[in-house]
């Protein structure tokens, strides 16, 4: 095999590569050989179909199939021959391939850039702190009893934070309008469910009392037809259901999984899942910083192929949340000029860090692999089947790895670092509210 090579710009590489055509045609005529045993035509006994008929009907083919086949498995050792690390799937493009002349054919793709790492003693990061107090931990309490709110019919007039259950007829001009009238609509009074003048003309009704008044829709009302229209609307109360939240005893302990009842087992329970949150924010808060400052600080020639491919990659991504969110029909053509800047940050991110863990022999340990598991696992119910389920799946246990890899890189990084101590309140921390503005805006 003979290889040229041609700089076609600072990552673009052209690579001419010739293969000698005696190894060419004898796959070819191996092929064809193994066809004619085959092959099935008119006026021919299977098995008995003359060579020259079988390389005049199929040959063509069959030099593009084993061209098509050589070309791939020859890249493959033309680059590892050249050391070249392709950044991207080539492309491949024959040159000659014609009887008794050697197969000659050019692939085209790009490399990885050369990065110069700049000192990490650069970086510099703020890293929020906090305590959990007493406070924060009964505001949490009180906010899991608040997702455990349910409704219950009274028997007195509609308040605010009401649920209530109405029928109602909607006129404009004295017409009922389409989307207007419902029976047995559920809604919460307050919630911002039902338009502002709605909602006043359902307070003050109790079950089985009627009201009719004008409501006028606000200009930016979803229906066209609909905005800053004045109309009337009739309601009658059916039912009125008042908010209550779970009194702190052994059945809703047992709803967090804290089976013995026990309101100490379930305060421990509490504040080691605020644990875990406080340290998730912190560390994605400190992680962000540091990822960005080495984006920002490196200049790096992006490879158009990855770009390219991570633009698929967030076009696929936001049509797959479309359709998560309830998107019908048809799904949009989406621009590519639309994710590319996000593009190139991402893969501009991905190639320092890669850099770094190659300068620097970075890697995930198993054992750092297996913490992170077991503590993905330890907040369901049979943490071990979590585990099994990881450990049994190369795809996802391979996606474990990589954040550990990734997570590695940031501590290697924090090594060297400025780090400035943020002292803050777990409230502030967890909403990312605890680092100066401006800071908090790039993290």
């Amino acid at each position: 095999m003979k290889v040229s090579i041609e700089t076609m710009g600072a990552l673009k590489r052209r690579l001419t590569i010739t293969l000698p055509s005696e190894g060419f045609e004898e796959q070819i005529t191996e092929r064809l050989n193994d066809a004619a045993t085959r092959v099935r035509l008119p006026g021919f006994r299977p098995g008995k179909v003359p060579m020259k008929e079988v390389r005049r009907r199929f040959g063509d083919s069959v030099r593009a199939e084993v061209a098509g086949e050589l070309m791939q498995s020859s890249f493959s050792e033309a680059v590892a021959q050249e050391d070249f690390s392709p950044a991207g799937s080539p492309s491949l493009e024959v040159v000659k391939m014609d009887p008794g002349i050697d197969f000659e054919y050019t692939a085209t793709f790009e490399v990885f850039p050369t990065i110069s790492l700049k000192p990490l003693t650069d970086v510099k990061v703020q890293r929020p702190s906090a305590d959990i107090g007493d406070a924060d931990m009964e505001t949490m309490i009180e906010n899991l009893r608040e997702q455990r709110r349910h409704f219950s019919v009274v028997e007195r007039a509609a308040a605010e934070g009401d649920q209530v259950k109405v029928d109602f007829e909607g006129r404009d001009n004295g017409e009922v309008f389409d989307g207007g009238s419902a029976e047995d609509a559920t809604f919460v009074i307050g919630a911002g469910q039902m338009i502002e003048d709605f909602d006043k003309g359902a307070r003050g009704l109790a079950a089985g009392e009627s009201n009719t008044f004008e409501a006028t829709f606000p200009e930016d009302y979803q229906a066209e037809a609909l905005k800053g229209k004045t109309v009337e609307f009739t309601i009658k109360m059916k039912e009125v259901a008042e908010p209550r939240v779970p009194e702190l005893d052994a059945e809703f302990f047992k709803s967090f999984g804290v089976d013995d009842g026990d309101e100490a087992a379930f305060r421990t329970e509490v504040r080691s899942n605020m644990e875990r949150e406080l340290t998730g924010a912190v560390n994605n808060q400190v992680k962000g910083q540091v990822l960005k400052q080495l984006t920002d600080s490196h200049d790096v020639q992006l490879p158009e192929a990855l770009v390219s491919q991570e633009v698929q990659a967030l076009k696929e991504q936001m049509l797959q949340q479309m359709q998560m969110y309830g998107s019908q029909g048809k799904m949009p053509e989406l621009d590519d000029a639309l994710f590319a800047d996000e593009a190139e940050r991402r893969v501009k991110t991905g190639l320092i860090v890669n850099e770094l863990i190659r300068s620097n022999e970075l890697e995930a340990s198993p054992d750092a692999v297996k913490a992170r598991i077991e503590e993905m696992a330890a907040p369901y119910d049979d943490p071990q089947q979590v585990i099994n389920y990881y450990y049994g799946n190369p795809q996802q246990l391979q996606q474990i790895e990589f954040a550990v890899l990734e997570d590695r890189v940031i501590e290697f990084v924090l090594e060297s670092a400025d780090i400035e101590e943020v002292v803050s309140n777990y409230a502030d921390v967890v909403a990312g509210k605890a680092l100066p503005e401006e800071e908090e805006a790039e993290a």
